[in-house]
């Protein structure tokens, strides 16, 4: 048994979905497509006495992540570590339960493989309320197309070969409870509309244009968010919202060249991953 184990889960900005929902959280989940970043959360797992979660040096109460360390019978301290806002569409508690999972796995010998941890933080998310694909998503890298809901083990995960730098500008936060706890048959339809247009011409433009499109159908594109959008596509630029949260995301220099102090990262195709390390 290791001491100690390290995961990073990139970060994850949706830029369309559907929610299908099942009574078993593992079926549970959503369609469609999303950007997995390099800017990340860098989670370490370590034997614990009882469990402490804490995130950028401040203790935190999170549900994903203990319905995770409950799944693995297991008391851990969980330090987790990353540059993106929370709540504002960015897939942190998808991060956190996912790099629990992995890290944890390594750290207490639970001999699990890859789909089974996914599944596990997938699970715990969606039963937590907080997010419906993410894991998925992040499990996967680059830009994921979710074809199923649910876990790995029901979800086929095709994805957009491309890679580029990428900006962000983050407005507020925006509760993924209150937007899936509703009635989704439109969201749903614009979601499935978005996603076939992007299976039928997997490019990053595509992509950008099925997501600003989707965000308006879905009925979910604020007025704030619409400005910076709109100010960047008037730059020259390409941007869209980012599912769910207050949040523009452009390719390339789109935020910078509108004006705006954005954060920049790049897509980053190889997904989640664990390093063993001794104390």
């Amino acid at each position: 048994m290791s001491e100690e184990a390290r995961a990073f889960v990139p970060g994850h900005v949706t830029g369309f979905f559907t929610v299908d929902r099942a009574e078993d959280p593992t079926e549970t989940g959503s369609r469609g497509g999303g950007l997995a970043l390099s800017d990340g959360v860098a989670v370490t797992v370590a034997p614990a006495s009882e469990t402490r979660v804490e995130l950028n040096g401040e203790r935190v109460e999170m549900a994903a992540v203990e319905r995770v360390l409950g799944a693995l019978r297991a008391d851990a301290r969980v330090t987790a570590e990353t540059p993106l806002p929370l709540g504002s569409g960015f897939g942190v508690s998808g991060a956190m339960a996912l790099g629990t999972a992995l890290a944890a796995n390594a750290a207490l010998d639970r001999g699990l493989s890859d789909n089974e941890l996914v599944t596990v933080a997938h699970g715990a998310e969606v039963q937590a309320g907080t997010g419906l694909g993410d894991v998925v998503g992040q499990a996967r890298g680059g830009v994921p197309l979710r074809l199923e809901p649910g876990g790995p083990e029901h979800n086929y995960v095709d994805a957009v070969p491309a890679r580029a730098r990428v900006e962000y500008h983050t407005l507020g936060e925006l509760s993924t409870a209150a937007v899936v706890g509703d009635d989704t048959d439109d969201l749903t339809a614009a979601g499935e509309r978005a996603l076939s247009a992007v299976v039928r011409e997997p490019t990053l433009s595509t992509f950008f244009r099925a997501s600003r499109r989707f965000s308006r159908e879905a009925g979910l594109l604020t007025d704030d968010v619409r400005a910076v959008v709109e100010a960047v596509t008037e730059a020259g630029g390409d941007a869209t919202m980012a599912m769910l949260g207050e949040t523009v995301v452009a390719l390339g220099t789109g935020l910078t060249d509108a004006g705006y102090d954005a954060s920049v990262c790049e897509i980053h195709p190889p997904g989640a991953t664990v390093e063993t390390e001794s104390a």
